[in-house]
This record gives structure tokens, sequence and C-alpha cells, in this order.
């Protein structure tokens, strides 16, 4: 069976003009050249509540919200597209990750209403296990500044938690001062990781 890959282009402005949008495309160019299927997801095109409560947080989700948890439950590969904002991830896509990976969704055989503990992430079904997934993350700062001062888990953690192994990591660091060539080289090296579904 042919890689289904999911793209979630996680940059909050809705121009599209952004170095995380040349990124998304050359990898989604390089999967639909090698034959994979591949389904966007834009969060800045979505109508996405902020979560005020663990209320919020249960229930029906939105309804953009349940179409997203429907192509990643079809994706055999993930990639989440996103710039770093004063040392993480925007508002808005936090958000999105907070109402895509409620609890009912994580682990569906979970009974409605029921109170999860830790040991959950051990017993439990997960929703997105056996998927892969890359992180492809911009930034103003050097990328080794990125992975070990500010240990960037945050945006793996619903990932991991919801089943999805192994997860890769594409850091561009320092992206608005990067050459034409640095920058063609990064968006060769997405069309590559697009053709290997990796």
């Amino acid at each position: 069976m042919a890689p289904r890959i999911a793209i979630v282009q996680g940059h909050p402005d809705p121009i599209g003009s952004h170095f995380c949008h040349a990124l998304a495309d050359a990898y989604a160019e390089g999967a639909a050249a090698a034959g994979h299927q591949v389904d966007r997801i834009d969060v800045a095109a979505m109508d996405i509540p902020f979560a005020q409560s663990r209320a919020d947080l249960e229930g029906p989700p939105p309804e953009a919200i349940a179409r997203a948890q429907a192509v990643l439950t079809h994706a055999t590969h993930i990639v989440l597209v996103f710039p770093i904002w004063n040392g993480g991830m925007p508002a808005r896509l936090v958000a999105f990750l907070e109402h895509t990976f409620r609890k009912a969704f994580v682990f569906p055989d979970s009974p409605a209403g029921a109170r999860l503990g830790f040991a959950a992430y051990f017993t439990q079904r997960k929703a997105l296990t056996g998927k892969s997934a890359r992180v492809v993350v911009t930034m103003q700062m050097p990328a080794w500044l990125y992975r070990w001062f500010f240990r960037p888990h945050l945006h793996r953690n619903p990932l991991k938690v919801s089943g999805v192994s192994p997860v890769r990591e594409s850091l561009v660091g320092t992206v608005e001062r990067l050459s034409v060539t640095r920058r063609d080289a990064w968006l060769a090296r997405m069309r590559a990781l697009g053709r290997e579904a990796r």
C-alpha cells in the first residue's frame, strides 16, 4: 500500500508566503512525485476555539477538528510544520493540538467521561499507533541553541502520546538569514524526504 501522508501546516499566517509554506510544499511535491497520497491540513484556515476549561476538551470536537482527526487517522505518516515564536509554538497551533489530541481521540477505547491517569499511556490502545511523523520547525535562533537549550519536546508529546513512532525532526535555524543556496538545499531535502515518506 502506498504511503498516505498528512501534512499539517502550523504557520498561523493565512497569507501563506513564509518559508514554512515553501518547506511543506516541497515535501508535498516530492511525495506526490513518488506516487504517495497527500492530504493537507492548514491550521491558519481553521476556526479553532481556545480551550478554557477541561469541559472544552470533552464531548464532540468542533467540525474542523473532527475532519483533521479523520485525516490523521487515515495517514501512515504525519508531517507537522511550524515556526517558533517566542521560544514556542504559535497559539493557534497549540489550540489545534489541544483540540485534536483530546483524550477521546488519543485513547479511542476509553469509556466516555472516564478519568484516565498516567497508566493509560501504557495500557490503553492509542489512536495513531503504527504511524510515523516528521516535525519541521523554522526559527530565528540557531537550531543547536533551540535543540540544547529550549529542549523542544512539547511539539512531540501529542504525537508520541497518541502512539506515533518514530517522530523525527528537521530544525531550520536562522531562517531569516538563510542564503539562497541554503534555502534551496532545505527545499531539496524536503522533496527527498517527501519521496521517501520519511
